[in-house]
Formats: C-alpha cells, sequence, structure tokens
C-alpha cells in the first residue's frame, strides 16, 4: 500500500498557511497567490482549523460579511484531520470521505510537514493503478 510520503515527495512539503486572526481577505489573498484552495489555520504553532474558499462562499458572500473585515477564526471549519507520512494512501482516503473533508495535514512527531487534498490522493491512486494496469498487460502478453 503506498504511504502519503509519496504524495509528498511529488507535490513537495510546502504548507501555507494562515493565522485566526488574519482577515479572511488576506487568507484569499495567499491562496490565490499560492494557487490553492485551503490553508490551514496555525496558532501557537498548532493547527486548530482549515478555512477554505468554500467556508468564504458559504460563510462570508451568502451572508453578507465583508472579507476584509472578518477575522479567518469566524469562518474556518475548527476540524482539523491529520496522517502521518506512513498512513497508507487507502486509510487518507477513507478518513477524508468518512470527516467530508478534502484537506489532510500530514504531521510527523508533532511537526506539520505537509497538506494533502483529496486530488492529490486519487491521482496519486490512479497513477498507482495505472502501474498496475501496465505490469498486468506486461505479464498477459509476455507469457504467450
Amino acid at each position: 500500500m503506498l504511504p502519503v510520503q509519496i504524495i509528498l515527495q511529488n507535490k513537495g512539503h510546502a504548507v501555507h498557511h494562515v493565522a485566526p486572526d488574519a482577515t479572511v481577505y488576506e487568507a484569499l489573498r495567499l491562496m490565490a497567490q499560492h494557487n490553492c484552495g485551503a490553508l490551514p489555520v496555525i496558532e501557537g504553532g498548532r493547527p486548530v482549523g482549515m478555512m477554505s474558499e468554500r467556508d468564504y462562499a458559504r460563510k462570508v458572500v451568502l451572508v453578507g460579511k465583508l472579507s476584509k473585515e472578518t477575522p479567518v477564526r469566524e469562518i474556518m471549519d475548527r476540524s482539523v484531520y491529520n496522517v502521518t507520512p506512513d498512513t497508507g494512501i487507502h486509510e487518507c482516503m477513507a478518513l477524508m470521505t468518512q470527516g467530508r473533508t478534502r484537506h489532510v495535514l500530514v504531521c510527523d512527531g508533532g511537526k506539520l510537514v505537509g497538506l494533502v487534498s483529496i486530488g492529490d490522493v486519487v491521482k496519486a491512486l490512479m497513477e498507482d493503478q495505472q502501474v498496475t494496469i501496465e505490469q498486468l498487460n506486461h505479464y498477459i502478453t509476455g507469457c504467450r
């Protein structure tokens, strides 16, 4: 079974984050700058939530709040899911499905070392399946 570490090797370990007291506007600007759809919310060196574009749409835009005046802490999802680099990709996907989340933090020894999205997991699974298909095809055609 492939570990989450494989995903991080391909995408990198950089994790952009935001403080809970930052404005939603600042968080959105950071997401746009780094082309990502969610950010961990870090306070005192530890994750306390996640803020996503979905949180912005549902908890700011639809209720008429102003992004330059609303702190991230007001709209962030306080549920934080994490895995280790050794966690299997299937287990990671199961956690995302059960928790109804699109992002999990990767922590090693209490230290944040990466972030994995559902897109990252699906891509890794598809690549792994393609390798298996190619190996089976080679086995079948090589045995004739």
